[in-house]
């Protein structure tokens, strides 16, 4: 069983039944929400152990949890922890995770804007301006979004869900554009690396651009990118990874600078052919050429200066380039995982 087959059936035969008893009628919330393999979709028999089991969110509406005709957050946690049977479906309804030794009920009761604010940083995303975007990961999005949403009397989260479905127009292209020029500060260095037999550095080079092309994949194709681990399963399941995949493998596999910048250009035109099929903006051509007149390849400039044109957001605009989504140019976990680090990050940066 996936857990969310799992946690779909807790609430509707347990957690359900027990909210009517003590509270018919309470206005909630209900899915298999926050982190987890699960929420992906993607758990299998190694993901069981840890973390992994009778998980559930329960999501109030702020207005409800400060009315005195309905519970607090806290008073429905505690009911549960009085109501819950030790086990279903063979698995316990108590246990400890990674980030808590103690045995507890793993139903997280929060309000829907609490439970916002601590992956997108605000309470509701018609709060996030430009730069809030920007301080968004695609894993702390698919949080919120990716998970299997059981229940949901008012609207409210199905309606987050669907605005944070993708990127707005604008922060979409600037994101996009800071990707390429990630790979234009650093696709001809891995030439030069190699050309000096700093085979190592050369390699490391390539699984940076790699993973840069893996995130823009994710941005052409309009899906959220999640964490590392499953980066590379994300991409594979895009309509256009056929096309992708392959010559991004083959560059990590090469054992000659040359073949992997190849192979390399030539998982960056299909990216860009892929881009130019999304409707965003391309110029005319591929999007590498000869680095200068050295043996290395590089990034066209018309390749950023199109999507660039395009944008109009002052905010962006304002921005120095390779500016953009904070996952494109942070990779500090302790960062990337804290909602508030990463917006004051950003707004930092922002001033410069």
């Amino acid at each position: 069983m996936r857990g969310a087959d799992l946690s779909e059936a807790y609430y509707e035969q347990v957690v359900r039944p027990a909210l009517e008893r003590h509270w018919p009628g309470l206005p909630h919330a209900a899915g298999r929400l926050g982190a987890g393999s699960d929420v992906l979709g993607l758990d299998d028999d190694m993901s069981r152990d840890h973390d992994w089991g009778l998980r559930l969110t329960l999501l109030l509406d702020a207005s409800d949890a400060a009315s005195a005709a309905w519970p607090t957050p806290e008073q429905v946690a505690t009911a549960l922890d009085d109501s819950l049977p030790a086990e279903f479906g063979g698995h316990p309804t108590r246990f400890a995770t990674s980030w808590d030794a103690r045995e507890r009920h793993r139903v997280e009761v929060t309000t829907v804007e609490d439970f916002l604010a601590a992956r997108i940083g605000v309470g509701s995303p018609h709060d996030l301006d430009s730069l809030g975007w920007l301080a968004l990961t695609g894993q702390a999005v698919l949080e919120v979004t990716a998970g299997r949403l059981f229940h949901d009397a008012s609207g409210t989260v199905t309606s987050a869900r669907t605005l944070l479905a993708t990127y707005p127009r604008d922060v979409r292209l600037h994101v996009l554009a800071a990707g390429w020029w990630r790979v234009s500060q650093e696709l001809h260095l891995l030439g030069r690396a190699g050309q000096v037999h700093d085979d190592v550095g050369a390699r490391a080079l390539a699984g940076r651009i790699a993973g840069v092309v893996l995130h823009l994949g994710c941005v052409v194709g309009d899906v959220w990118a999640p964490y590392p681990k499953w980066l590379g399963t994300a991409v594979s399941r895009l309509s256009f990874a056929s096309r992708l995949v392959p010559p991004l493998r083959a560059a990590l596999a090469a054992d000659d600078w040359t073949e992997r910048q190849h192979s390399l250009g030539l998982a960056l035109t299909a990216l860009y052919d892929e881009q130019r099929g999304a409707r965003l903006p391309v110029a005319d051509g591929v999007p590498v050429r000869p680095f200068h007149d050295r043996p290395f390849l590089g990034v066209d400039d018309a390749v950023l200066e199109v999507v660039r044109a395009e944008a109009r957001d002052p905010l962006l605009l304002a921005l120095p380039p390779g500016l953009g989504a904070i996952e494109q140019w942070c990779d500090g976990p302790s960062v990337l995982m804290d909602a508030r680090r990463r917006r004051a990050v950003v707004r930092a940066a922002a001033r410069g």
